[in-house]
């Protein structure tokens, strides 16, 4: 008897110990379960985490590439970078010997543009027949001057200059300045073609609202006046200079031929022996007999460049104020220019 009951309480203690040990080892078990999930889940946050990282990277990568990638625009085709000619203000008062004047030289070869007295040499004023050189232009260009067959008839009306008193041919005409002769042609060339290459050329104000000159009181002629004539139709001695730039500086947008037939009748035929030519019109306006407005444009080529001018001269008292002081004065300054 003694004997079961020591068996029972052993069988007891065996279970009890068995009971003990699995309820540590389920603990373990779950211990270890929860570690590997913990685990799991920051393996799982880690990849996702490293994953966002990598596709940062490769956005900030490809940001990179876009923001350092050359634009299309930065290839052949970008065009070159034009320079504005660099201003020099330059003493030349004397060749004008007390006249109020001002005058420009252009030259691109040396990216300079000097210019003696500039508050006058912005100033605009009225053309006057320096205009033929843009009329010629634009009358060849057009076909309403055929060099071959250019002469006009006179009307028979007797004017103060005796050349034009008989049929005139476009040489004659544009060496005489014959105002009847280009009065025909511009009234040809008409206004909307005028405007239009006015534009092209940003020719001064580009105003030729008074087609006719009534605004010229000097000349009530209709055969001898017009809006080029101390009319409505303004230019500076500065813009002077870059019109005969864009015509004549080897950039022109009109043809070859016509370029060439101009420059004909443009040459001076008083050329020195330095080898300088040089090409212009004169120009003089009046108000009310008093000269106002005397004007020498055009270009120069020696064997190394070509060059731009324009010399103007304003109303002086007691001074010789004319076109041909003007082209006296434009050309001692463009020789001695080629000289530097």
């Amino acid at each position: 008897m003694e004997k079961a009951r020591q068996i029972c309480v052993f069988c007891i203690l065996i279970s009890i110990f068995s009971l003990a040990g699995c309820s540590k080892e389920n603990e373990d078990l779950q211990t270890q379960q929860t570690m590997e999930e913990q685990m799991s889940d920051a393996d799982a946050q880690k990849a996702k985490t490293g994953q966002a990282e990598t596709q940062s990277a490769a956005i900030q990568t490809e940001e990179t590439e876009y923001m350092t990638q050359p634009a299309e625009t930065a290839t052949d085709e970008t065009p070159e970078e034009q320079t504005e000619p660099i201003t020099v203000e330059t003493d030349w008062s004397y060749y004008f010997d007390g006249i109020n004047g001002a005058a420009v030289i252009l030259d691109t070869t040396e990216n300079y543009c000097r210019i003696y007295n500039p508050e006058l040499a912005d100033t605009r004023r009225s053309p006057c027949s320096t205009f033929k050189i843009i009329s010629s232009l634009i009358a060849l260009e057009n076909g309403v001057i055929q060099v071959d067959d250019s002469t006009r008839e006179w009307s028979g009306e007797i004017f103060g200059i005796e050349e034009w008193n008989r049929d005139i041919d476009f040489s004659d005409a544009f060496r005489t300045s014959c105002v009847w002769y280009f009065r025909q042609v511009i009234d040809e060339i008409g206004q909307q073609v005028m405007e239009e290459e006015l534009s092209r050329l940003s020719y001064g104000n580009a105003d030729i609202s008074d087609w006719n000159g009534r605004l010229n009181t000097n000349n009530g002629n209709p055969a001898l006046t017009g809006f080029w004539l101390e009319s409505s139709l303004l230019i500076s001695p500065k813009e002077q200079a870059e019109v005969m730039e864009k015509i004549f500086g080897g950039k022109s947008d009109y043809s070859q031929q016509t370029i060439d037939q101009l420059e004909q009748v443009m040459l001076l035929p008083e050329q020195n022996e330095t080898g300088i030519l040089i090409y212009g019109k004169t120009g003089m306006g009046k108000t009310q007999g008093i000269v106002v407005d005397s004007w020498f444009t055009g270009f120069a080529d020696n064997a190394d460049k070509r060059i731009s001018f324009c010399v103007y001269l304003g109303e002086t008292d007691e001074k010789d104020v004319s076109s041909t002081k003007a082209r006296e004065i434009a050309i001692e300054i463009v020789s001695d220019y080629y000289g530097f």
